[in-house]
């Protein structure tokens, strides 16, 4: 706080702590690809542990800079619904990783290329989301109402997601975007040393890889469908939105080497995120009704600490029980 204050800034603006977050984001994401891992290898599960631990320490301190020095968001407030969107957003991101992990398979991508192909898909998440944050941001200032579509989307949403198959394979070849790029690209059969582009006899040629890259985020884009607008309904204060996302986005690598061989274990952790989209988008239905006298004030203004226990609660049973209850296919084989 000192520090801030001999440099004439004050942690009570939002700017300076956006300047923190980007200063953080640049140094790791330089030091990750500069440093760290300049050659590619395989990373293994310890260093995936110390990373995740690493990215959830660093988001829970910005949290807690929000509770401490951000008024304009609220302070005690600002720093929940904060917390209730990264929440959101890392659960969300668990059937990110099992999509990423089919289309790496599919590709029959080395395992030592995964941490830079995740690296550079991240990179265009930290892009594309913050466009689609910025967008809905403008949205929601001159067309109000789209908050409730937003409710109306994320219900129907939670619904699909609670009867839908989590087992159910995705073919990228129905991918529209890979079927343009291979259709109008030059691309390589080999992988050209992890490459995503190589010259070939004096031409630009791109690699499986790149494909790999734009189905990641393509598949990312996908996603963001559902969490931005979840993230709206919690907030619509698009600085703790984006810093929410991001940090999530940020730990989704480092979760992806520490779950990818267990993943399927939380099998009702689909069932957990439907649960929390189905929460969040009837609570943006019932802002309509805040001047409704027979509704009750706490479901018509909920106070985000509230949210956010209800958050937490539901992706905890739902992962307790993924491993205490086995699933019926397990229960049968255990019995054959």
């Amino acid at each position: 706080m000192l520090l801030f204050s001999l440099f004439g800034f004050s942690l009570g603006d939002e700017t300076v702590l956006y300047g923190i977050f980007a200063l953080i984001i640049f140094v790791f994401l330089l030091l990750d690809l500069g440093l760290f891992n300049k050659t590619a290898h395989k990373i293994t599960t310890k260093s995936a542990l110390y990373q995740s631990i690493f990215w959830v320490f660093i988001s829970t301190v910005f949290g807690y800079l929000i509770y401490a020095f951000d008024s304009e968001s609220g302070g005690a407030n600002g720093a929940f619904e904060y917390f209730s969107a990264y929440l959101t957003e890392y659960a969300l991101s668990v059937d990110n990783i099992f999509v990423i992990l089919l289309i790496l398979k599919y590709f029959k991508v080395k395992e030592e290329y995964f941490h830079k192909i995740l690296f550079w898909g991240i990179l265009g998440a930290v892009v594309f989301r913050g466009v689609f944050i910025f967008v809905g941001a403008i949205l929601i200032h001159h067309f109000h109402a789209i908050l409730y579509i937003f409710g109306v989307f994320l219900i129907y949403s939670g619904i699909k997601i609670y009867f839908e198959d989590s087992d159910e394979k995705i073919d990228p070849e129905k991918n529209p975007i890979l079927r343009f790029c291979r259709k109008y690209l030059p691309i390589t059969k080999d992988e050209m040393g992890g490459k995503f582009l190589a010259r070939i006899d004096g031409k630009l040629m791109f690699t499986p890889l790149f494909l790999v890259i734009v189905l990641i985020e393509t598949t990312d884009l996908i996603f963001a469908v559902d969490s931005i607008p979840a993230a709206f309904a919690i907030t619509t204060n698009e600085f703790i939105i984006y810093t929410s996302n991001i940090f999530a986005v940020m730990g989704l690598r480092a979760m992806f080497f520490l779950l990818s061989g267990i993943i399927d274990k939380f099998y009702l952790l689909q069932k957990g995120l439907s649960i929390i989209l189905f929460f969040i988008g009837a609570k943006m239905l019932l802002e309509i009704g805040k001047d409704v006298d027979f509704l009750p004030k706490i479901l018509t203004d909920m106070p985000p600490y509230i949210s956010f226990i209800i958050i937490l609660i539901t992706l905890t049973l739902s992962i307790v029980f993924s491993v205490l209850i086995p699933r019926k296919e397990e229960s049968e084989e255990l019995k054959d």
